[in-house]
């Protein structure tokens, strides 16, 4: 086999097990692809976790919260 490695170890020695390690790594991000876009927003209008009721508060003054909106 003639082909240039493609890593090299610069200094130490490491065992079969670290190079794979390394390996794995290095396979694992280059095929990962590139950085995750986020999910567009949706607006406010027709976002339906928006319909659906809190949890009634508890506890001593309850009865004001309950009244005041979120």
């Amino acid at each position: 086999m003639s082909a240039a490695p493609h890593l090299r170890v610069v200094r130490g020695n490491p065992d079969d097990v670290e190079l794979a390690a390394v390996t794995a790594v290095v396979v694992g991000l280059a095929t990962a692809g590139g950085p995750v876009e986020n999910a567009p927003r949706r607006s406010a209008w027709s976002d339906k976790s928006r319909q659906v009721r809190r949890p009634l508060p508890h506890g001593p003054g309850a009865w004001r919260t309950s009244g005041l909106p979120y």
